[in-house]
């Protein structure tokens, strides 16, 4: 039986409520103030220029996940922000190497602030931003949302994951495209999430490999959802949302092993049609399809360029983690400065080098798409 704390008494008190009829507070040790979106966005303001970076960014993926576009989209970037100064250096050598790749490819930057773990861990820059566990989420809010528009600045869209229903408020403006994890993708409140957010969503397939749930996880985020949440002043609101229909597939293999072959994706598009959904697949080279190994990530996007370099059409688009060095590193929290400088603390990710050489191959099988385009007399090849 719960003996009453001293915080107990003490909020009980405050309250006029005797500890031992205190029903709300059994095991909440603190409530801490959190600031408001509304006030973030003001200290952290969006510039014109930003604003177009992120505007002209949703709009370019749209319309390659049309089909408008026939470039593909490319999600490139650390598992996860434990330094900013590392993304922000990282960011720059992405924007200067892609440049001469836009007409290829559309590049945006992984920058994902948020990790859900499967039992304990850290779990982002925006929940523990001085990595050593005292949780100053105000401070990791700031932190998350200057680096995104600091990113933006080089007129480099970011991708971001949703993973705490609240968080978007305080970013999601300056987020060119979402993704939705394989953990929360069975999640209706991550659904919902995605029906209201302003941005193209990526939903994973499970961590066990079924795709049924991305799929009909796309489905429920095209209509429109009422629920609890938040509004920009912090507030409890009613939200009432009409929809998102830019969410789309992302295959990640799962437990049973890789599902990026010519067959799934197949299957996959099936599964769309056969649900009234614009067929489209997004892969991502790590996780289950590189069997959780940095280096095999080489080998998925190698196997993906030459089939899109042999026309393939099914694949609009790549996800690559990518930091400034290769593989990762444990976290000791609290000692911060020990770390590796531009090292994943998260999965492990392929380096730089690696990353540049994989963007110029993507490139060069869109370059191969198009002539096998203009031989069938496609309308689409430039």
């Amino acid at each position: 039986m719960h003996s009453p704390t001293s915080s107990d008494t003490d909020r009980s008190a405050v309250a006029g409520i005797d500890p031992q009829f205190d029903l709300d507070n059994r095991r909440t040790t603190s409530i801490s103030p959190l600031l408001s979106p509304a006030l973030l966005r003001q200290e952290h303001p969006m510039s014109v220029a930003v604003a177009k970076t992120v505007a002209q960014g949703r709009a370019e993926t749209v319309d390659i996940l049309e089909g408008r576009d026939d470039r593909l989209l490319v999600v490139v970037g650390p598992c996860s922000v434990h330094d900013p100064a590392a993304a922000l250096d990282y960011a720059r050598r992405l924007a200067e190497h892609t440049e001469p790749l836009r007409d290829r490819l559309h590049i945006v930057m992984r920058v994902y602030f948020e990790k859900p773990r499967t039992t304990l861990g850290w779990k982002g820059l925006i929940n523990d931003p001085d990595l050593d566990g005292s949780f100053a989420v105000n401070k990791g809010l700031r932190l998350a949302r200057q680096l995104l528009l600091d990113i933006s600045a080089l007129g480099l869209p970011v991708g971001c994951e949703f993973l705490d229903p609240i968080t978007p408020q305080f970013i999601a403006d300056t987020v060119t495209w979402g993704s939705i994890g394989a953990r929360t993708a069975a999640s209706q409140v991550h659904r919902q999430l995605c029906s209201a957010l302003s941005m193209p969503v990526g939903i994973k397939n499970s961590t066990e490999g079924d795709v049924g749930v991305a799929v009909d996880a796309t489905k429920a985020a095209a209509s429109g959802h009422v629920f609890a949440g938040i509004n920009a002043d912090g507030l409890a609101a009613l939200l009432t949302t009409s929809g998102n229909p830019d969410c789309h597939v992302i295959l990640r293999g799962g437990s049973a092993g890789p599902n990026f072959d010519s067959g799934a994706v197949a299957d996959t598009l099936g599964r769309l049609r056969t649900a009234g959904l614009p067929e489209r697949v997004i892969i991502d080279a790590s996780h289950g399809n590189s069997g959780k190994d940095h280096v095999r990530q080489a080998a998925v996007v190698g196997e993906l360029a030459e089939r899109i370099g042999a026309g393939e059409r099914g694949v609009t688009g790549l996800m690559l983690e990518s930091f400034l060095a290769q593989g990762r590193q444990e976290l000791t929290l609290g000692k911060a400065d020990e770390l590796r400088y531009g090292q994943s603390i998260t999965d492990a990710c392929m380096d730089w080098a690696t990353t540049a050489e994989l963007l110029d191959r993507l490139a060069d099988a869109v370059t191969r798409r198009r002539l096998v385009a203009v031989d069938a007399g496609d309308d689409l090849a430039r």
